[in-house]
């Protein structure tokens, strides 16, 4: 098997596995998105949730309001520009969050126990550091 063919079936199945994750949640993806983006990178503008994802800006202005109403972000002037917004995380927002990533967690773990050897849960763990190098990939530059 060659790296283009290797490539394919890992985008493939990689996609499979988020997509089947995905099915073990109660908040909508662009909701859960907008929240990872907040608290991997911090406070940021409409504008800049909406680029990060890129998707349109009115998109992002509505799931961030859907968000707001539901007391899982905030949103403050910002500090250096008075004409723009911050949206923050708040705590319930990042319960939220970490509630959603350990339904997630404890799915593939399941999964891992029930489909998996030992032998190739040892042989999965091994891959993982491969799949992070893979995942910086350019970051170097």
């Amino acid at each position: 098997m060659n790296e283009q063919e290797i490539a394919s079936d890992l985008r493939a199945v990689v996609g499979s596995l988020v997509r089947r994750a995905r099915t073990t949640d109660a908040m909508p993806q662009p909701q859960a998105a907008v929240l990872g983006f907040l608290d991997r990178e911090g406070p940021m503008t409409t504008s800049e949730l909406a680029a990060r994802q890129q998707v349109r800006h009115q998109s992002a202005a509505r799931v961030v309001g859907q968000l707001v109403e539901l007391g899982l972000a905030r949103q403050e002037p910002h500090p250096d520009d008075r004409r723009k917004v911050l949206v923050m995380l708040t705590d319930p927002g990042l319960r939220a969050l970490q509630t959603r990533r350990g339904r997630r967690a404890d799915w593939l773990a399941e999964a891992i126990k029930a489909e998996l050897t030992p032998a190739e849960q040892q042989q999965l763990a091994e891959s993982v550091t491969l799949l992070k190098r893979l995942a910086q990939h350019g970051d170097r530059r």
